[in-house]
């Protein structure tokens, strides 16, 4: 076995292979961008060296430098991770050159499966089934549109050396074929520097379903089962679970065995995923065909993990450093369930966009990894780190294993309940509405879910203005206790020697400006009304944030402020609301001035009004354009604008103060 190894990536898959070379006794290498110098990933590994600026291209693609790196810190053997340099042929024969260990597959093994036309020729030979289509050289579009009326519509095109969903469409109707082949073609080349395609059956109802293979330097190969990974978005995955439901044992076994025989194909040594393509009949029954084979360890590979009981990144070291594989297919078992949710840094209610931004606030749930019926989470960044715009999103992988499916499901939402983010956008409820959806709780999964769905996944608030509003007021009420005690004469609870105050809270929900009035009862109640709302509320400090009990709903809640907006978090689900004046009373001065802040990251676009001006409740003042949406800012109250703090064009942050507002006397 190696003494230290290098790993050639960053992030969570760092910090992954990190832990089990640690749990192993071996050193680590860890390398860093400009970009990454305190990251996460680089405290993990016992040494680290700096290859470069924070674009990947002047970094982790360095393979020269990553090389030098390695040798210079004597490490063994290099783990290119995923992504990178992870299939890059060229990397894995430079390493070798240089006298390293390579773990992953040989470079020709790369090479074979790394372009989908040669790759798929090489498994019609094989005896893997294909899905109908044509994968040769010959590219004259006039050939390519005969092969595609030859096939049957619709069809896909797809870039044969393309990844990720670049250069990939589908067509309907041989009328709209060229037109969607030129498309194709110009991506392809732009994103892979090659246009060649593939053109291939539009399989209906398509199920992605990926076998997980290992073989080693002695000739043997295994499969450890199946992943389904059909709920995608962009042709990206969201969501990863395995076994596959529905797939009988005699099917499960098909598979297996056919990913073993294109394992075979290439001599293949190493962890490698074989990705089929799942048609699902009318009649019930399934037929598969292969699509790729990733010649590297997968995101989703946890899963697979959770329910054979293995670590894969120890397999992958063991079987780099010459030894037979740890078990026989005859000795692989299944038990439970286990399903894997991607955390991103993005915008489901806007085309999934990606954000940017500090970790301000990053609260993961209780986990233990390796222990079946248990949560896990593989992240590569701490609270207060920043998501740049250099690399992917992915914020962490949560997952969790369960005796069954549903056990599964119901831990994993709690789970995701349980994981809060403050800083930035994320995927978070929009992967709790894709688990409570129909098609998703039933199993019925393939490709098109999330469109099919899309009615109760996107643009979905589950706690409302009553609940985020009593939220926002026990979280004041509860900071104030905390900071002033039982002296009553120091405390802004609403004590009085006579009158029964009335303390007035400014808020800004879903873009529209609401009014919230806390009334202090003479026997120490407190009462409500807001919008539509009004009653008793009451709420206790827990160990973990509040309860609280109002228009009613009685819930726990923990509540994050950054700048005026207040994030608010429950079991069903979480929501955000801006606060106008947190400390309103009633009686102050009317001439104290109030704030208003920009309720995201964004730039505004311009200002309905200018100092001096009178305005009115629920006036426009201003609006702002943020993840390419248009928000506009309205007055919590009458009053007079007394200063703009910006002007049209400027990026602000988010809580960053807009104007203030000079309350009517």
């Amino acid at each position: 076995m190696f003494k230290k190894i290098l790993i050639a990536n960053r992030g969570e898959i760092a910090c992954r292979v990190a832990a089990t070379a640690r749990r192993m006794g071996l050193q680590t290498v860890a390398v860093y961008s400009d970009a990454d110098a305190q990251a996460k990933h680089v405290a993990a590994c016992d040494e680290a060296v700096h290859v470069g600026g924070s674009a990947p291209k002047d970094s982790y693609l360095q393979w020269q430098r990553i090389i030098a790196a390695a040798q210079a810190t004597g490490a063994e053997a290099v783990h290119p991770g995923y992504g990178f340099l992870s299939e890059n042929e060229e990397f894995a024969e430079a390493c070798t050159a240089a006298g390293l260990v390579f773990i992953g597959p040989p470079a020709s093994a790369i090479q074979a499966m790394g372009l989908k036309a040669e790759s798929k020729q090489l498994m019609e030979k094989a005896g893997v089934p294909l899905v109908p289509g044509y994968h040769g050289r010959d590219q004259d579009p006039a050939l390519l549109q005969r092969e595609a009326d030859r096939i049957g519509y619709p069809v896909l095109i797809k870039a044969s050396a393309g990844g990720g969903g670049k250069g990939m469409r589908a067509v309907e109707q041989a009328a709209d074929f060229a037109e969607a082949l030129a498309s194709c073609q110009r991506e392809a080349r732009n994103s892979f520097g090659d246009d060649a395609v593939l053109i291939e059956k539009y399989v209906q109802r398509p199920r992605h379903i990926e076998i997980q293979v290992f073989g080693d330097q002695h000739g043997q190969c295994v499969y450890l089962f199946e992943r389904d990974c059909s709920v995608q978005r962009r042709h990206q995955k969201v969501l990863e679970e395995a076994p596959a439901p529905g797939l009988s044992p005699a099917l499960r076994e098909q598979m297996g065995q056919a990913a073993v025989a294109a394992a075979r194909a290439v001599n293949y040594v190493g962890a490698g995923t074989v990705e089929f393509i799942v048609e699902q009949r009318a009649d019930g029954s399934m037929n598969f065909f292969f699509m790729e084979m990733n010649t590297r360890l997968q995101v989703e590979h946890p899963v697979t993990e959770a329910i054979t009981g293995l670590d894969l990144v120890e397999w992958q070291l063991r079987v780099a450093a010459g030894e037979p594989l740890p078990l026989q297919q005859s000795e692989l078992r299944l038990q439970g369930h286990a399903i894997e949710a991607r955390i991103c840094a993005e915008n489901p209610d806007n085309q999934f966009l990606p954000a940017t931004g500090r970790l301000n606030v990053y609260r993961k749930p209780a986990c233990t990894s390796f222990e079946r019926g248990v949560v896990r989470i593989d992240d590569g960044v701490r609270e207060g780190d920043t998501i740049s715009p250099y690399y992917d999103s992915m914020v962490a992988k949560l997952i969790v294993h369960g005796a069954t499916r549903e056990e599964a499901l119901a831990r994993l939402d709690r789970a995701l309940a349980q994981t809060h983010i403050v800083g930035l956008a994320t995927n978070v409820q929009f992967l709790r509405h894709v688990l409570r959806s129909d098609s998703f709780a039933q199993a019925r999964l393939d490709t098109a879910l999330i469109p099919r769905e899309q009615a109760v996944l996107f643009h979905q608030e589950r706690l409302g203005l009553a609940v985020a509003s009593a939220a926002v007021v026990a979280h004041t009420l509860a900071q104030e206790q905390a900071q002033a005690g039982a002296d009553p004469f120091s405390r802004r609870d609403g004590w009085a020697s006579h009158g029964e105050p009335v303390r007035r809270f400014g808020l800004v929900f879903q873009d529209q400006p609401h009014e919230a009035r806390l009334l202090y009862r003479h026997d120490g109640s407190l009462q409500l009304s807001v919008g539509e709302h009004s009653g008793a509320l009451q709420w206790r400090a827990l160990p973990q944030g509040l309860e609280i009990t109002f228009a009613g709903q009685r819930l726990t809640v923990q509540v994050d402020l950054l700048g005026d907006v207040a994030h608010v978090f429950a079991a069903a689900g979480a929501t955000r609301i801006t606060v106008v004046d947190l400390l309103a009373h009633a009686g102050e001065s009317q001439s104290e001035g109030g704030r208003l802040t920009a309720p995201m990251p964004g730039k505004v676009v311009s200002f309905a009004v200018k100092a001096g001006d009178q305005v009115s409740k629920g006036q426009a003042l201003a609006v702002m354009e943020a993840m390419k949406m248009e928000h506009t800012i309205a007055a919590p109250a009458d009053g007079v604008v007394q200063e703009l703090l910006f002007a049209p064009g400027d990026q602000v942050g988010d809580g960053a103060e807009l104007l203030r507002l000079v309350a009517a006397a």
